[in-house]
């Protein structure tokens, strides 16, 4: 199902991020946990594919990135901390992969509504790149939005669905409790 929801289209002073960087699962287990956010979808962006399956953009073919919308409400949380929690998430210096999860389909994006948007991810890959946090630079597309397809159902809170899983005990278990443990102050129950 495509969503092509514009930052003009915003549901009850809602706004909308929509973001790659590598498994959609991980991105959409952490975002779902901020306070401000209201949800998130895991799907694809950034391909000519329409209606992809999540087959075909495994198989890198369709230009489509795993992606997540994430719907939230910027008087709780801003589209600036949405993208330095999202920098926080992942290796924003590795091209096309990250981990173990190589190909085009797990490439860093950032897929920006409007041009507010877009100069607020310059600026701030821009500061982060000065700051040499990481080894290497950042190289996290900043692209305009242009369509978004939801996944498959089953992607759909995929960790919390499917926590003894390997992969979510292996790779987003520890993400998410290392994400927990440097932003309790952001999350919607608060942990002490």
């Amino acid at each position: 199902m495509e969503n092509n929801q514009s930052s003009s289209e915003r549901n009850n002073d809602m706004e909308v991020a929509t973001l790659a960087g590598g498994c959609f699962w991980c991105l959409e287990a952490i975002f779902n946990e901020l306070e401000g956010v209201e949800r998130v979808v895991s799907g694809y962006s950034g391909g000519k594919t329409a209606n992809p399956s999540y087959k075909e953009v495994c198989g890198g073919r369709t230009g489509h990135a795993e992606a997540v919308q994430v719907v939230f409400d910027p008087k709780v949380i801003s589209y600036r901390e949405i993208l330095a929690l999202f920098f926080s998430m992942h290796d924003p210096t590795t091209l096309n992969c990250q981990g173990a999860d190589v190909g085009t389909q797990y490439r860093s994006v950032i897929f920006y509504h409007d041009d507010k948007q877009k100069a607020i991810a310059e600026q701030l890959i821009k500061e982060l790149d000065a700051a040499k946090i990481w080894d290497a630079p950042i190289v996290t597309e900043v692209t305009p939005f242009s369509s978004f397809y939801s996944a498959e159902d089953y992607h759909q809170h995929y960790f919390k669905q499917n926590m003894a899983q390997p992969y979510c005990q292996v790779v987003i278990a520890p993400k998410l409790a290392k994400f927990r443990e440097h932003y309790s102050d952001k999350l919607k129950n608060k942990r002490s």
